[in-house]
């Protein structure tokens, strides 16, 4: 269950909903266990955001910009506080549904979609599982944020199903590779950010243009067929074995709502190139969770088990880096752009964010509820990604993503 208090005041993360009343899909934001539907409020004259109005994605709306990202949420943080008057209050009234009466969509149309490999924990557990004994990191980890070109078709929102993947494999004692299902289904429990106002085709974004060109972020889990990777990767690397899905959280939670939980970036070593440099840290201090509840456990009355906890905070490159090295040979953003931060892994047991980690490739078989193991993902398992930031009285919550294997 998600708590309510993770939607409160200070978060408003946006999202796009339908429900039986109202069929069409339209933008809102959540607030503590409700909904308020924005296209509502426009049409009363409450809010003044045409880009919102009759909106089935959000991308017109993050194309304005900050300025009216910022005049839209203080409006909305008037409208639903103690100086609202009687007749704000109504109209806010009338265009609130509760949570669970409403279906909830892909927020955006995703134009393109990077993913990093942006965890040096990460970086370094894969390098030792599939290289023992040899350097971990490639030479170029601590000076470049590494990352690759996905599939941005197949980003689907949380709920959505995932078909076990098809591909070539080749076993270490095999003459020749095989095709069909992987049998090593596994999770990258990252996190996304999503682009707001485009940029020009041929001129870089500095890594202190964030505010102007970021809106916000989402979970993700950027589904991975270990087998079909290990055989295809060389030399240009993740194709089909991550291609057939990438699954996102349905809110958005803003820029603006996380300053809060900003942190100190972790100590680099060399000193990135200036490019790469930001006046401000982009850290921040977010709580995740990854939870696997297989179809027995459900069919038994047994809740999802936490397999993972970890945090956003020590990413090793941040979305200023990021922002900086996927514009810097001129490549241009668009509106509702999606960059995942790559697996997010931790230094100690049990902070890996990845089944290939915590599994140690299936070796170390996680013991569940019921006498299951699992080395990696079983037709009929759910995996369930929580996130939320807390420091003190604040407190700002992601909700839930999930998605469950199908053959």
């Amino acid at each position: 269950m998600i708590d309510p208090s993770d939607y409160g005041i200070d978060n408003l993360p946006f999202g796009i909903i339908s429900d039986e009343g109202h069929a069409l899909k339209r933008p809102a934001v959540a607030f503590e266990d409700k909904v308020v539907d924005l296209d509502a409020l426009v049409h009363s004259g409450r809010l003044d955001a045409e880009s919102l109005l009759g909106a089935a994605t959000l991308n017109d709306f993050l194309a304005e910009g900050p300025a009216v990202w910022r005049a839209v949420r203080a409006r909305l943080r008037h409208l639903l506080s103690a100086a609202a008057n009687d007749d704000e209050r109504g109209a806010v009234a009338k265009a609130m549904l509760p949570r669970d009466a409403v279906t909830m969509h892909l927020p955006i149309a995703v134009g393109d979609y990077v993913d990093f490999y942006s965890s040096l924990e990460h970086a370094t557990n894969v390098g030792r599982i599939l290289r023992p004994g040899a350097e971990p990191l490639p030479p170029n980890y601590r000076h470049v944020p590494i990352g690759y070109h996905g599939r941005s078709g197949t980003v689907v929102v949380s709920g959505t199903p995932v078909r076990r993947p098809h591909g070539q494999v080749k076993a270490a004692d095999a003459a020749a590779p095989s095709f069909g299902p992987t049998a090593m289904l596994d999770v990258e429990l990252e996190m996304g950010w999503i682009a707001g106002p485009g940029s020009v085709h041929g001129e870089p974004i500095p890594a202190d243009a964030v505010r102007e060109h970021v809106f916000g972020y989402v979970l993700l889990n950027d589904w991975s067929a270990r087998d079909i990777q290990a055989w295809e990767y060389q030399p240009l690397g993740p194709f089909l074995a991550k291609s057939f899905a990438t699954s996102i959280s349905p809110w958005i939670v803003t820029l603006d709502a996380l300053d809060p939980f900003r942190a100190a970036e972790p100590q680099r070593d060399p000193e990135p190139l200036p490019y790469l440099q930001s006046r401000e840290s982009w850290a921040y201090d977010v709580e995740l969770q990854m939870l696997l509840q297989t179809e027995r456990m459900r069919t038994h009355g047994h809740p999802p088990l936490t397999v993972a906890r970890t945090n956003l905070r020590g990413m090793y490159w941040t979305l200023a880096q990021q922002l900086a090295h996927v514009t810097s040979n001129g490549a241009h953003l668009r509106p509702g752009d999606l960059f995942g931060t790559g697996t997010i892994s931790g230094a100690d047991p049990g902070t890996e964010g990845s089944l290939l980690e915590l599994t140690r490739r299936g070796a170390n078989r996680i013991a569940l509820p019921g006498g299951e193991t699992r080395g990696f993902l079983e037709d009929g398992d759910t995996v369930v990604i929580r996130g939320r930031a807390v420091r003190g009285a604040a407190r700002v919550g992601f909700g839930e993503l999930s998605g469950t294997v199908v053959g």
